[in-house]
């Protein structure tokens, strides 16, 4: 992440930190973003693309003349992570066969070789990044389909990550959704939705697609 902003920042790009966006809206054929923090300040561009993760639905409801039946549902989908606490067995990954809603709890490996297991799926209806102790019964269940002999009391709670969905399980396959002013109306203003983990590692091929759009 650090070489990208180097990269954009080479190219005339400026990074604001602690810098929200509070709302938007066109005018005079541009867009004009309230930002807030401890300098507010307000922004006039030709081109806004929201790409605020779990913060995308709320930034495009905060731009006015953004249609509200535009906005798709936002379903969050918490993914907990548990370490292990022994000496791991294993030197490569290992992915199971995927469940609904996620990739099912596989096992990886940090740069020291320290082992952890996730993401389970856990339907959320709050950001909440604590990982609950209770749900190891179920990642021991998981990870002893591919490994049985894991002992018992070997798993520590270690982290955990929401992911922003806009589809339950078992409904619309939809995952990545990008919506431009022919979708929605907005001039200018290009949302990125339902952009969880996957979307980081797709970010050069997204951003390829949105440069093609602005």
């Amino acid at each position: 992440m650090h070489a990208l902003r180097g990269d954009a920042e080479r190219y005339g790009a400026m990074v604001a930190l602690e810098t929200p966006v509070l709302s938007g809206r066109v005018e005079d054929g541009g867009i004009i973003l309230e930002t807030g923090g401890e300098s507010p300040t307000r922004i006039s561009a030709n081109a806004v693309i929201n790409a605020a993760g779990l913060g995308a639905h709320a930034l495009a409801r905060s731009f006015i003349g953004m249609p509200p039946d535009n906005i798709p549902p936002l379903h969050l989908a918490k993914g907990n992570y548990f370490a292990l606490t022994t000496q791991s067995p294993f030197t490569r990954l290992i992915y199971p066969i995927p469940t609904p809603g996620g990739l099912g709890v596989h096992l990886t490996l940090d740069l020291a070789g320290q082992a952890r297991f996730g993401p389970d799926v856990e339907w959320v209806d709050q950001v909440d990044y604590k990982v609950e102790p209770g749900r190891s019964d179920g990642f021991y269940a998981a990870i002893r389909a591919y490994w049985p002999d894991l002992p018992d009391g070997s798993l520590q709670p270690a982290f955990c990550g929401i992911r922003p969905k806009i589809a339950w399980p078992g409904g619309s396959e939809t995952d990545f959704l990008v919506q431009s002013e022919k979708d929605h109306g907005v001039i200018g203003l290009i949302n990125l939705f339902g952009i969880e983990s996957p979307g980081l590692t797709a970010s050069l091929a997204i951003a390829e697609w949105i440069a093609r759009l602005v």
